[in-house]
């Protein structure tokens, strides 16, 4: 305990904060007239008119044949600020695999409410892309089931709306142009140098409709010869002459609304990923986490199956846990699966369900369900069958399955399928809602299950059904230090309330043990520079599990707060006690007022300052010694900051709303 308190409280600020020693990416504030933005990194995010969001943001991408991103390096930045215009200018190189690629960029905003981002590029290699070009994010509470206008490049208009669930084809193609209302503000952007579409970006968990240019149906990827040139622009301009900028209220509000409730769902973990087995001091730290199962994927197709099974299964065992079975079968599915059987058999378990997948389909077929999950059935009588997809909610949504076999739909989440910074990350959270409101449309009454959630993307489905064993030297890029950090704890905190408020049934977490688990076990870091950890490490989202999980019995209040982007909450109630947690995203401090009838609440709070005996400690909420919180007072949180609250309502939930409204 003594090495890890001293280890964690050695570790840079960054570190703790948000697992990474380089400082975050300056952000500029910028007005072009009425308009408010943010400059970070060569891209322009949040353009607002007042409160209101109109493009969640504006910037370019190169992907490569397999659709990953190129990331920039910027250079000759020169950035001029008036008091209602602007005008920035860098240069770019983007270098991945085959890809060299040199562009200069152009960003221009008017005092008439107006901006331009002008991209001249060329290739300096010969390489093949799936994407090069502009990307417009249109944020989804500003804009879903609203009506917009587009001019195809042919002339012709045509009214349309942004879909309100999540669509899985592109809801505009053929953009030259769009339009559409915001209060007090008519928004047009003007497309140029290419053929732009929107897409839906829920179907990845993204918080935003993307509107991107070369057509999906034109097929890729596409060879760009070296020297070949590109030439994109974009026009965005707001009419608002009778714009008044409204008052913002710049505390923070967390409002309940205990009228609201859903059960917990069951929290389950991931077996670990590392190849060594969990020692008997790990299983003893992990058995103070009630989860409600434990999932251990099985690759059926495989001859050595069984052996890749044997630590994960004696880890069940030792555990006690009830285990979900990913089972991915191939062509010889029925007979992998009586196999199947006949070896599970022999293990004193409790199977929880059985979640069936295809080795080369990416959502479960249902010819496959209709054959298999009788046989199941008629071996587990309780176990429940699950049927959907490995990878992103994109999949499932594109093949929707319909077999009474299954008992549930199941898909995976992560936040970073299209960007990875802090912002992006939190932005995405609520997506995570979306996407199980979406499934509820077309779920036939069956469970949703979301498993895996992981902060980091665990393979590349245009690619790959599954993950494959990797190891090696350098960091697996499934591994994201976030997942150590107080930002990790947090996003994870966030994503528990965003899942549980939308009703789903049950969803998985990370892994047990190691640089993708809940804590790090009896083993170093195997990337101590990129991934800052040692063994005995207890990462803060452990905390967070344990939290929860110690109170199965509560149900979970509906809760929103003003600004999500910085701070955000996770409530649960049994009818008379409260519990909060609640979560600052930001890198300052915030002032967080409580409304609601609660009585003075009892806090422990995991910071900066915290953090080392956190790290050090798996009952540190337990030790931890609590302070209290008078309701009337504002509650003030340090940065990437998490405050555990308990307390107990002063009336009857019915009075409570009553006096809310």
């Amino acid at each position: 305990m003594d090495t890890v308190f001293k280890f964690a409280k050695s570790l840079p600020v960054e570190a703790i904060c948000y697992g990474r020693t380089e400082k975050p990416a300056k952000k500029i504030n910028l007005r072009a007239g009425k308009l408010t933005m943010i400059y970070e990194d060569g891209f322009l995010r949040t353009i607002l008119i007042g409160k209101y969001e109109i493009i969640r943001m504006m910037y370019a991408a190169v992907r490569d044949k397999a659709w990953l991103t190129a990331q920039p390096e910027i250079f000759d930045e020169d950035i001029e600020i008036q008091d209602d215009s602007f005008q920035i200018k860098y240069k770019c190189r983007y270098q991945l695999g085959e890809i060299d690629f040199f562009a200069t960029y152009s960003i221009k905003g008017d005092s008439d409410c107006s901006v331009s981002f002008e991209m001249e590029g060329e290739a300096l290699s010969t390489f093949q892309k799936s994407r090069i070009g502009f990307c417009l994010l249109h944020p989804i509470e500003e804009c879903a089931g609203n009506s917009c206008v587009i001019t195809h490049n042919g002339g012709e208009k045509a009214n349309s709306c942004f879909p309100l669930n999540i669509s899985p084809a592109q809801p505009f193609k053929d953009i030259k142009s769009m339009e559409w209302e915001v209060p007090g503000g008519h928004c047009k952007v003007d497309f140029y140098g290419d053929v732009f579409e929107t897409e839906d970006h829920r179907n990845w968990t993204d918080a935003s409709f993307k509107t991107y240019c070369t057509p999906l149906e034109i097929p890729f990827p596409v060879t760009i010869q070296k020297g070949e040139k590109i030439l994109q622009k974009i026009v965005l301009k707001v009419l608002s002459e009778n714009f008044q900028i409204p008052e913002n209220k710049l505390i923070n509000q967390i409002v309940l609304f205990p009228e609201q409730l859903k059960p917990l769902p069951k929290i389950g973990v991931g077996q670990a990923t590392r190849p060594q087995i969990m020692s008997l001091s790990e299983m003893e730290v992990f058995k103070s986490l009630l989860f409600d199962h434990y999932r251990i994927d099985l690759y059926l197709f495989n001859d050595d199956w069984k052996i890749k099974a044997e630590i994960p299964i004696e880890e069940a065992v030792q555990l006690d846990y009830p285990v979900m079975f990913a089972l991915f079968l191939g062509e010889q599915a029925y007979q992998q699966a009586n196999q199947f059987i006949v070896w599970v058999l022999e293990f004193s378990i409790k199977i929880d369900s059985i979640i069936l997948f295809h080795q080369t389909i990416q959502s479960t077929p249902d010819s496959l369900s209709d054959l298999i999950a009788p046989l199941f059935k008629s071996k587990f009588s309780d176990v429940k069958i699950g049927a959907g997809t490995n990878a992103n909610f994109a999949q499932l949504n594109r093949n929707r399955p319909v077999s009474n076999g299954a008992d549930f739909i199941s898909y995976s989440i992560h936040p970073q399928e299209h960007a990875n910074d802090n912002q992006t990350l939190v932005e995405n959270l609520q997506a995570q809602k979306y996407t199980v409101e979406s499934v509820l449309q077309f779920a036939g009454g069956k469970e949703v299950w979301v498993s895996p959630v992981n902060i980091q993307r665990r393979f590349n489905d245009n690619l790959e059904n599954f993950e494959y064993s990797t190891d090696g030297e350098s960091l697996l890029p499934q591994v994201d230090a976030r997942l150590m950090s107080l930002f990790g704890a947090g996003w994870s905190a966030i994503s528990l309330k965003y899942l549980s408020e939308s009703g789903v049934n049950g969803c998985t977490y990370f892994e047990t043990i190691g640089e993708r688990g809940l804590i790090q076990g009896t083993t170093d870091s195997r990337w101590p520079h990129e991934f800052p950890s040692i063994a005995g490490m207890i990462f803060p989202v452990f905390h967070i599990f344990r939290y929860v999980l110690a109170n199965k019995d509560y149900q979970v209040i509906n809760s929103q707060c003003n600004h999500p982007m910085l701070v955000d909450s996770f409530v649960m109630t049994n009818g008379e006690m409260v519990k909060l947690i609640i979560v600052n995203f930001s890198s300052d401090r915030q002032k967080i007022q409580i409304l609601g009838s609660i009585e003075d609440l009892q806090i422990k709070i995991l910071d900066i300052e915290s953090f080392a005996f956190a790290a050090s400690e798996s009952e540190w909420y337990d030790k931890q010694p609590a302070k209290r919180l008078t309701i009337k007072n504002n509650l003030s949180l340090n940065a990437f900051s998490i405050c555990f609250c308990d307390g107990h309502f002063k009336k009857t939930p019915d009075q409570i709303f009553s006096s809310i409204n």
